[in-house]
Protein backbone atom coordinates (compact mmCIF):
# COMPACT_ATOMS: atom_id res chain seq x y z
CA UNK A 1 0.00 0.00 0.00
CA UNK A 2 1.00 3.78 -1.00
CA UNK A 3 0.00 6.42 0.73
CA UNK A 4 -0.02 9.72 -1.24
CA UNK A 5 -0.72 13.30 0.36
CA UNK A 6 -3.00 16.15 -1.29
CA UNK A 7 -3.20 19.44 0.09
CA UNK A 8 -3.22 23.03 -0.63
CA UNK A 9 -4.97 26.43 0.28
CA UNK A 10 -8.55 26.91 -0.31
CA UNK A 11 -9.95 27.36 -3.68
CA UNK A 12 -6.40 25.72 -4.81
CA UNK A 13 -8.23 22.71 -6.33
CA UNK A 14 -7.11 20.21 -4.29
CA UNK A 15 -10.25 18.45 -3.92
CA UNK A 16 -10.82 18.21 -8.03
CA UNK A 17 -6.99 16.43 -7.62
CA UNK A 18 -8.42 14.08 -5.04
CA UNK A 19 -11.24 13.00 -7.49
CA UNK A 20 -9.20 12.70 -10.65
CA UNK A 21 -7.30 10.08 -8.25
CA UNK A 22 -10.13 8.20 -7.16
CA UNK A 23 -11.38 7.86 -11.12
CA UNK A 24 -7.74 6.27 -11.69
CA UNK A 25 -8.32 4.19 -9.27
CA UNK A 26 -7.16 5.27 -5.50
CA UNK A 27 -9.04 5.32 -2.37
CA UNK A 28 -9.27 9.04 -0.87
CA UNK A 29 -9.37 9.50 2.73
CA UNK A 30 -11.30 13.42 2.54
CA UNK A 31 -9.98 14.92 5.79
CA UNK A 32 -12.62 17.84 4.94
CA UNK A 33 -15.46 15.21 5.21
CA UNK A 34 -14.32 13.24 8.35
CA UNK A 35 -13.73 17.00 9.73
CA UNK A 36 -18.04 17.56 9.26
CA UNK A 37 -18.77 13.90 10.53
CA UNK A 38 -16.57 14.63 13.81
CA UNK A 39 -18.44 17.58 14.99
CA UNK A 40 -22.11 16.23 14.68
CA UNK A 41 -24.22 16.11 17.58
CA UNK A 42 -22.59 14.85 21.11
CA UNK A 43 -19.53 12.93 19.15
CA UNK A 44 -16.78 13.67 21.51
CA UNK A 45 -15.54 17.22 19.09
CA UNK A 46 -18.54 18.51 19.24
CA UNK A 47 -18.83 18.35 22.88
CA UNK A 48 -15.24 19.93 23.45
CA UNK A 49 -16.25 22.59 20.68
CA UNK A 50 -19.32 23.39 23.21
CA UNK A 51 -17.31 23.49 26.53
CA UNK A 52 -14.94 25.11 24.54
CA UNK A 53 -16.30 28.08 23.03
CA UNK A 54 -20.06 27.85 24.84
CA UNK A 55 -23.58 27.28 23.25
CA UNK A 56 -23.87 30.23 20.95
CA UNK A 57 -22.72 27.99 18.20
CA UNK A 58 -24.97 25.63 18.71
CA UNK A 59 -27.99 25.23 16.76
CA UNK A 60 -31.51 24.15 18.30
CA UNK A 61 -30.90 21.27 16.57
CA UNK A 62 -28.09 20.97 18.09
CA UNK A 63 -25.66 20.95 15.09
CA UNK A 64 -23.01 23.30 14.98
CA UNK A 65 -23.19 26.48 13.47
CA UNK A 66 -20.50 26.17 11.09
CA UNK A 67 -21.03 29.72 9.85
CA UNK A 68 -20.76 31.81 12.97
CA UNK A 69 -17.91 29.45 14.23
CA UNK A 70 -15.79 29.92 10.93
CA UNK A 71 -16.70 33.83 11.18
CA UNK A 72 -15.63 33.63 15.51
CA UNK A 73 -12.37 31.63 14.59
CA UNK A 74 -11.11 33.66 11.76
CA UNK A 75 -11.00 36.71 13.36
CA UNK A 76 -8.46 35.62 16.16
CA UNK A 77 -5.69 33.44 15.71
CA UNK A 78 -5.87 31.70 19.45
CA UNK A 79 -9.49 31.06 18.61
CA UNK A 80 -8.72 29.25 15.44
CA UNK A 81 -5.91 27.20 16.73
CA UNK A 82 -8.15 25.81 19.73
CA UNK A 83 -10.71 24.52 16.85
CA UNK A 84 -8.22 23.00 14.96
CA UNK A 85 -6.66 21.52 17.84
CA UNK A 86 -9.89 19.86 18.92
CA UNK A 87 -10.78 18.70 15.55
CA UNK A 88 -7.54 17.54 14.22
CA UNK A 89 -7.04 15.40 16.88
CA UNK A 90 -10.08 13.22 15.90
CA UNK A 91 -9.56 13.63 12.37
CA UNK A 92 -6.24 11.85 12.79
CA UNK A 93 -7.53 9.26 14.97
CA UNK A 94 -9.92 8.41 12.04
CA UNK A 95 -7.35 8.78 9.25
CA UNK A 96 -4.87 6.19 11.23
CA UNK A 97 -8.07 3.72 12.28
CA UNK A 98 -8.86 3.94 8.47
CA UNK A 99 -5.31 3.32 7.26
CA UNK A 100 -4.58 0.51 9.82
CA UNK A 101 -7.82 -1.17 8.65
CA UNK A 102 -6.78 -0.72 4.68
CA UNK A 103 -3.32 -2.67 5.60
CA UNK A 104 -4.65 -5.10 7.66
CA UNK A 105 -7.27 -6.16 4.94
CA UNK A 106 -4.17 -6.68 2.73
CA UNK A 107 -5.36 -3.61 0.34
CA UNK A 108 -2.29 -3.10 -2.04
CA UNK A 109 -2.91 0.11 -4.09
CA UNK A 110 -2.76 3.70 -3.78
CA UNK A 111 -4.31 5.70 -0.47
CA UNK A 112 -4.86 9.67 -0.93
CA UNK A 113 -5.14 11.61 2.04
CA UNK A 114 -6.91 15.00 1.19
CA UNK A 115 -6.41 17.44 3.84
CA UNK A 116 -6.35 20.71 3.66
CA UNK A 117 -3.20 21.33 6.43
CA UNK A 118 -0.23 19.63 6.20
CA UNK A 119 0.22 18.51 10.15
CA UNK A 120 3.06 16.92 10.62
CA UNK A 121 1.57 13.39 12.77
CA UNK A 122 -1.18 12.23 10.54
CA UNK A 123 -0.17 13.92 7.42
CA UNK A 124 3.71 14.59 6.51
CA UNK A 125 4.81 11.60 8.26
CA UNK A 126 2.34 9.26 7.40
CA UNK A 127 2.52 9.85 3.12
CA UNK A 128 5.46 8.51 0.77
CA UNK A 129 4.77 12.01 -1.09
CA UNK A 130 3.31 15.32 -0.70
CA UNK A 131 1.71 16.82 -3.92
CA UNK A 132 0.46 20.55 -3.14
CA UNK A 133 -1.98 22.13 -5.43
CA UNK A 134 -1.62 25.76 -6.71
CA UNK A 135 -3.58 28.45 -7.77
CA UNK A 136 -3.52 32.25 -8.72
CA UNK A 137 -5.13 34.04 -5.88
CA UNK A 138 -7.25 35.55 -8.07
CA UNK A 139 -8.48 32.52 -9.79
CA UNK A 140 -9.05 31.09 -6.23
CA UNK A 141 -11.08 33.79 -4.86
CA UNK A 142 -13.48 33.47 -8.29
CA UNK A 143 -13.75 29.78 -7.82
CA UNK A 144 -14.75 30.11 -3.90
CA UNK A 145 -17.34 32.95 -4.83
CA UNK A 146 -19.09 30.77 -7.33
CA UNK A 147 -19.14 27.59 -5.30
CA UNK A 148 -19.91 29.18 -1.76
CA UNK A 149 -22.20 32.09 -0.54
CA UNK A 150 -19.08 33.71 1.11
CA UNK A 151 -18.03 37.45 0.20
CA UNK A 152 -14.91 38.27 -0.74
CA UNK A 153 -13.40 39.83 2.32
CA UNK A 154 -14.55 36.60 3.71
CA UNK A 155 -12.48 34.64 1.17
CA UNK A 156 -9.83 36.64 1.77
CA UNK A 157 -9.91 36.33 5.55
CA UNK A 158 -9.39 32.80 5.25
CA UNK A 159 -6.69 32.99 2.80
CA UNK A 160 -4.76 35.24 5.05
CA UNK A 161 -5.18 32.48 8.07
CA UNK A 162 -3.87 29.47 5.75
CA UNK A 163 0.10 28.92 5.16
CA UNK A 164 0.76 31.18 2.33
CA UNK A 165 1.18 29.33 -1.50
CA UNK A 166 5.00 28.82 -0.87
CA UNK A 167 5.01 27.74 2.39
CA UNK A 168 2.79 24.58 1.11
CA UNK A 169 5.07 24.37 -2.20
CA UNK A 170 7.79 24.00 0.27
CA UNK A 171 6.72 20.90 1.77
CA UNK A 172 5.91 19.18 -1.51
CA UNK A 173 7.38 16.48 -3.74
CA UNK A 174 5.21 17.31 -6.73
CA UNK A 175 3.63 20.85 -7.70
CA UNK A 176 0.39 20.80 -9.72
CA UNK A 177 -0.39 24.28 -10.91
CA UNK A 178 -4.19 24.43 -11.22
CA UNK A 179 -4.96 27.63 -13.78
CA UNK A 180 -6.33 26.45 -16.60
CA UNK A 181 -9.62 23.87 -17.59
CA UNK A 182 -10.74 20.66 -15.95
CA UNK A 183 -8.95 18.46 -18.57
CA UNK A 184 -5.58 20.33 -18.74
CA UNK A 185 -5.70 19.71 -14.69
CA UNK A 186 -6.63 16.04 -15.06
CA UNK A 187 -4.01 15.29 -17.81
CA UNK A 188 -1.34 16.90 -15.46
CA UNK A 189 -2.54 13.94 -12.96
CA UNK A 190 -2.73 11.22 -15.08
CA UNK A 191 0.95 11.80 -15.69
CA UNK A 192 2.09 12.50 -12.14
CA UNK A 193 0.03 9.27 -11.33
CA UNK A 194 1.88 7.61 -13.70
CA UNK A 195 5.19 8.85 -12.41
CA UNK A 196 4.33 8.13 -8.71
CA UNK A 197 3.41 4.32 -10.17
CA UNK A 198 6.48 3.54 -11.38
CA UNK A 199 8.54 4.77 -8.93
CA UNK A 200 6.18 2.94 -5.84
CA UNK A 201 7.44 -0.35 -8.33
CA UNK A 202 10.78 1.02 -8.63
CA UNK A 203 11.25 1.47 -4.42
CA UNK A 204 8.90 -1.23 -3.91
CA UNK A 205 6.36 1.02 -2.22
Amino acid sequence: MQVLGVTGGIGAGKSSVSAILKELGAIVIDADLISKQVVEPHKSAWSEIRETFGDDFIRQDNTLDRKKLADEVFSSKEKKLSLEKIIHKEVISQIKARLADLKENGYAGTVVLDVPIPVKEGFLDTVDRVWVVVSHDEIRINRLMKRSNMSRKEIETRMLSQLTQDEYMALAHETIENNGSKEELKEKVKVLYNQFMEECKTTGG
